[in-house]
């Protein structure tokens, strides 16, 4: 799906001294990242083990002297079906044999194994009621590198029950893996099968690796955005201090700060001369990049309280002695939080394309159009607006709300549905088309500056940027395919990230 990260591992290929602590109650969003890159260890934490034992020791005794969902019971519409005493020891791998349907392409392995760390860490939580030993494999799949086959399509937000059926099968040695050092066959019951699969850890994966990206590259836009300004001798005056202050909305506040850190302004600056006011692009940046920001925050919040929750259906609650039937599994926070944070990017996206629009035209640059040489109707970069449109055109279409999605399954008695599963396919899918669109402007600004002779302060971070673009973007400003050079500053982004962090003082 377009220009990935050059930080994209699908296996464990680097070496690991960290480790990350799983426990059911900590897992933030960098840390699932760091486990699907196999940039660390996962380590179970012995009280979250103890947790864990306790509720499937409770769960057993629960089951076998009352009706629980989907261990004494049949599920969905054969909630109110009872499954025999001689018939529980397979009833677990008949419902994960029968669930273990999803379809379409495999995932890569970085995905399915985002899923396996955040499915661990919310059994450490302590209320699904299942064997630790599964706890344990998934942990040593985590630190070997190894992972299940999971299609893509199988949920509609209310449960990654296809795709968790299929890491159960292969758990009990039924389904195929990928990679080696798979863990050795578990045996699973009617104690087990539910319990693993009512979870939503797949969406949550995704969801994750996708803000970690989508996060980083809406900070190396405002690295970008201040080349452009630079190369357009825009006004620093719309991330004045004062502006901010009189309108204290925290993102865009934060986002005009990093700004003038960016490019060295001052906190009241002085009005330039000669024109009044910048194009939208370059004025309104702090008013559309900082709801991005707060998206994005509120997204990780949601993420935070999910990954580490135990959500399961039902809740096995040991002190209570007592499971606890509930909707726990409905993602409607973060099919929400999602849809907002896609919303929000295709506006940051967006104002790329109009500063783009911007450095097109001579009486912003005072250069010829579209960048152009000095030869007879060249078209310079002409043909990056319309790339970008078209970018921006995917971007636009993976921005529609899943949210708005409905489904009656099961008879009818489960008649409604979050789509948050498809929200986080269509955010993972959002990377690749915002990367081209934001290198679209990079190349851009490069050229813009270099044709101008402008090199910005090597002290600050706009010129530290300009210099890293510098050495690896062509300078060769006759007409000429510039898809080599699009695909190369998208893959910047990635240290223009590290950079845009840097300005965090």
């Amino acid at each position: 799906m377009g220009v990935m990260s050059s930080r994209i591992v699908d296996a464990p290929e680097i070496l690991r001294s960290a480790t990350v602590v799983l426990n059911g109650s900590r897992l933030g969003v960098e840390d699932v990242v760091r486990l699907a890159d196999g940039a660390a260890h996962p380590v179970p934490d012995p009280a979250g083990m103890r947790r864990v034992e306790h509720s499937w020791n409770a769960a057993r005794q629960i089951a076998a002297t009352g009706r629980v969902y989907g261990r004494s019971t049949g599920v969905g519409a054969n909630r109110n079906e009872d499954v025999p005493t001689e018939a529980a020891a397979g009833h677990g791998l008949r419902l994960l044999r029968s669930h273990a349907g999803a379809i379409g392409e495999q995932l890569p392995a970085r995905q399915v194994r985002a899923m396996l760390a955040v499915r661990a860490n919310q059994l450490l939580a302590g209320g699904a009621g299942l064997r630790p030993g599964v706890v344990t494999a998934l942990c040593e799949a985590l630190d070997s590198g190894a992972y299940p086959v999971v299609n893509e399509f199988g949920s509609v937000g209310t449960g990654d029950i296809a795709a968790l059926a299929q890491v159960g099968l292969a758990l009990a040695g039924e389904h195929p893996w990928r990679g080696t050092g798979a863990p050795g066959p578990q045996p699973l019951d009617n104690n087990d099968a539910l319990a693993l699969i009512s979870s939503n850890a797949l969406t949550l994966g995704q969801s994750a690796l996708a803000l970690h990206e989508l996060r980083g590259l809406i900070g190396a836009t405002q690295v970008v955005a201040a080349l452009s300004l630079l190369a357009v001798d825009g006004s620093h005056e719309a991330y004045a201090a004062p502006v901010h202050a009189a309108r204290p909305h925290r993102g865009s506040t934060e986002v005009a700060r990093r700004m003038r850190e960016l490019i060295g302004a001052a906190d009241r600056p002085t009005p330039p001369l000669g024109r009044i006011q910048d194009p939208y692009g370059f004025r309104c940046l702090p008013q559309i990049h900082g709801p991005a920001q707060d998206a994005a925050d509120a997204l990780e919040q949601v993420l935070d309280v999910e990954i580490n929750a135990a959500a399961e259906n039902p809740l096995i609650a040991p002190e209570d002695l007592a499971a606890y039937h509930h909707g726990g599994f409905y993602q409607a926070q973060l099919a929400l939080a999602l849809d907002h944070f896609r919303l929000a990017l295709t506006q940051v996206a967006r104002l790329s394309t109009s500063r783009l629009s911007t450095l097109n035209e001579p009486a912003y640059t005072r250069l010829r159009p579209f960048l152009a040489d000095h030869e007879a109707a060249s078209s310079g970069v002409m043909i990056l607006e319309y790339a970008a449109g078209a970018a921006l055109g995917d971007l636009r279409a993976f921005s529609a709300p899943a949210s708005l999605g409905h489904a009656v399954l099961s008879r009818g008695v489960e008649e409604q549905a979050s789509f948050a599963s498809l929200a986080a396919r269509q955010t993972l899918r959002a990377c690749g088309a915002y990367r081209l669109v934001v290198g679209c402007e990079l190349v851009a600004a490069v050229r813009a500056l270099r044709q101008r002779d402008l090199r910005p302060d090597p002290g600050l971070p706009a010129g530290r940027a300009f210099a890293l673009a510098e050495s690896v973007l062509d300078a060769d400003p006759a007409d000429r395919p510039l898809t080599d050079d699009v695909t190369e500053a998208a893959a910047l982004l990635d240290r223009f990230t590290d950079i845009w962090r840097g300005s965090a003082s």
